[in-house]
Parts: structure tokens; C-alpha cells; sequence
């Protein structure tokens, strides 16, 4: 559960004070993230990049990178930004308000950012002045390979990194296209607030105006140079997750739950009583992620490497 009250994977407090025991004592599957995050050591991250203001020349290497690894097009402008929520909380605002089309079995923070700035948020519309599709969606997991374009198209693209061959951008040059990509997730480093927004350059331009100077540390800019610039780990990673969620759905057998959609950085499932089967794992200290607009839906991330007993052992 996020600060603001809305619905999320993560709330490892609340479920300690509910279930007991202590934060070490858990093991978070309510999240997307991958457990067996980008290896930090032998970054050599001196004192006076920890202290230093991020300057210019970081962040042309970073959105350099950024190029390469997602294939941007040259037409297309990229803005880093902390975490893609920072994005999120004002993309509205850079065109007027007016109805905007977004799937609500979907991330919830791009709907709430509409209709806080004054957005009609409707689930189907005939002709939306926005369009924001997740892609593949969370929690879902399904792809969308056709997205039809509206004024302002915003296409989350945070889980798409596990099968670029799927992304949507080349449309990163269509006029009011805005995508989204996310370090947190693939990378498994949430903590680090990293993210991009790319697309349009008059509106990213906006953009970075409306988040001024700075909106990245020169820590994460390094970082995410490094990692981007380190294909062999991303191509090892795809095969692990992709096994790896096979693996999941095997196991989730044992409970005939049934996992919808492909995304192998998380799984949700169908299960016949989706609480129940959160609580049974709550007793062993495994936090799953059900939804409330669903009592069969269950979310299910990936344990790490040494995890895999725990969990097989809690079903």
C-alpha cells in the first residue's frame, strides 16, 4: 500500500503488524520486481559523486545509453526522471483537460494523476483527448500490439523490457506519444527512482520544464549508464526470468490457480478464493498481492534463487 492510500504491491509493515514477525522475517512476492537485481559492486562510486549537484555531461551519457539500449529514434527526445511515477504526477497537465480513456484493472497512479487535474477518466471512450495503455499491463500481464492514437498517448511501457521485440517505440515519434520506461523493475532497482519518458519532443520538453532542474542524482545517472550499456547481463537476465516464471506457474499448480497473461517478471493468477490463498501465505511470511475489484485475482512475483523452497513449501 502506497502513502496516498491507493492499492499497491510492497506493505511489508502492514503485513508484519497483521501477521507478525519482523520486515527480515518476509519475503515480498506482492511486487514486479526482479529479485535477482543489477550487481553494484566494482561501481566505483567515489565521495564526490555522492556529493557532487549531477551535471551535464552525466546526463547526455545516460540518455545516450537509453538510445542504444531501446533503439529510440532519432526524432524522439528522452528525458530521465525519478521513477516513472514522477512522469505520471504531471503528464496531465501538459495538454487541457478533457476525457481521457484508461483501463481501471490497470496501474491505478495514471488515472489518479488525470482526474487530480481535472480529467474526465473513463474506462472506453468514442474519441478521448488521452489514451494511457500499459503495456502489458499490471497486473494482467497481457500485451496490447495495436494502440490506437488519441492527442495525448501515454504507453507505460515499465515490464516491457522483458520482451523488447513487443515495445511500441518507434511510435515514440508520432506527435503527443509519450512512453514510459522504468529502471526499477527489470533491473530490479526501485530504490534507485529511476525512469524515462520518451517520446514527443515538444512535450518532453514540457516536461522538463515542469520538473526542473536535477530530477535525477548523479548516482542513479551513473548507475543506469552502466546497466543500460550492459546487454550480456539484460540478454542472461530475459532467459532467467522467463524460466523462472514457468517454473512459478508449475508450482501454482498445486493450488489450480491459473496465470493470466505472459509477462515473466510477475504472474497474477485465477484462483477460486483469492484471499484465502494470500492469508495461507501470509502464515509463512510470503506477502502476495490481491485486488479489490477481484476475489479470484492473486499476484505473485518471483522469488530469488535461494527462495524457492520457502515458497514451494507455504503451497
Amino acid at each position: 500500500m502506497a502513502g496516498n492510500g491507493r492499492d499497491h504491491g510492497g506493505g511489508l509493515d502492514a503485513a508484519a503488524a497483521e501477521f507478525g514477525g519482523a520486515r527480515g522475517d518476509w519475503l515480498d512476492l506482492s511486487t514486479g520486481i526482479n529479485p535477482e537485481s543489477y550487481p553494484l559492486t566494482g561501481l566505483d562510486l567515489t565521495p564526490n559523486e555522492w556529493a557532487a549537484l549531477p551535471d551535464n555531461g552525466a546526463d547526455a551519457a545516460l540518455c545516450a545509453a537509453a538510445r542504444r539500449f531501446w533503439r529510440v529514434p532519432a526524432q524522439a527526445d528522452v528525458l530521465p526522471v525519478a521513477g516513472c511515477s514522477a512522469a505520471i504526477a504531471q503528464i496531465p497537465a501538459l495538454k487541457p483537460a478533457g476525457q481521457a480513456e484508461i483501463a481501471l484493472r490497470s496501474y491505478n497512479e495514471h488515472a489518479a494523476a488525470f482526474r487530480f487535474h481535472g480529467w474526465d477518466v473513463q474506462e472506453q471512450a468514442p474519441a478521448p483527448v488521452a489514451r494511457v495503455v500499459v503495456h502489458p499491463n499490471n497486473p494482467t500481464g497481457t500485451f496490447q500490439p495495436q494502440i490506437p492514437p488519441a492527442p495525448l498517448t501515454v504507453i507505460d511501457e515499465s515490464f516491457c523490457d522483458i520482451a523488447p521485440a513487443q515495445s511500441h517505440i518507434a511510435q515514440a515519434t508520432q506527435p503527443g506519444h509519450i512512453i514510459l520506461k522504468s529502471f526499477g523493475k527489470f533491473w530490479g532497482l526501485a530504490g534507485l527512482r529511476l525512469g524515462f519518458a520518451i517520446g514527443d519532443p515538444k512535450l518532453i520538453d514540457s516536461l522538463r520544464q515542469r520538473l526542473g532542474p536535477w530530477p535525477v542524482s548523479g548516482i542513479a545517472l551513473k548507475i543506469g549508464e552502466v546497466a543500460l550499456n550492459d546487454t550480456a547481463w539484460a540478454d542472461h537476465t530475459r532467459a532467467r526470468l522467463t524460466a523462472d516464471a514457468e517454473r512459478l506457474d508449475r508450482l501454482m499448480r498445486r493450488v489450480d490457480a491459473r496465470p493470466m497473461g505472459s509477462c515473466p517478471l510477475f504472474r497474477t493468477y485465477e484462483v477460486a478464493d483469492a484471499e484465502q490463498l494470500h492469508h495461507q501465505l501470509a502464515q509463512h511470511k510470503i506477502l502476495t498481492r490481491v485486488f479489490p475489484y477481484s476475489r479470484t485475482w492473486i499476484r505473485l512475483g518471483l522469488p530469488p534463487q535461494r527462495q524457492w523452497e520457502r515458497l514451494e513449501a507455504a503451497l
